[in-house]
């Protein structure tokens, strides 16, 4: 995907270029590039935010877990201390 951005951006950036004032430019590459982009890449990018989110909470859980008590439990090798 990151291929077709750059090769938008670079069809956007000849037609901006091509515009007969440089305020007409700029709409020209915000409007076709920058905006479509953006939008674009914040639509795909809704599964990376979505596990980034659920990440941290699965830490805390697993933090937040109590241990078994058959961790307590001594192995019986020594005399307790």
């Amino acid at each position: 995907m990151w291929i077709v951005a750059i090769a938008w951006i670079y069809v956007v950036v000849l037609m901006a270029a091509t515009e007969p004032t440089v305020v007409g430019g700029i709409m020209t590459f915000v409007f076709y590039c920058a905006l479509p982009l953006s939008i674009l890449f914040y639509i795909t990018g809704a599964r990376r935010r979505r596990v980034g989110r659920q990440t941290p909470q699965s830490r805390r859980n697993v933090g937040t877990r109590r241990e078994s008590p058959s961790d307590d439990m001594d192995d019986g090798g020594g005399d307790g201390d």
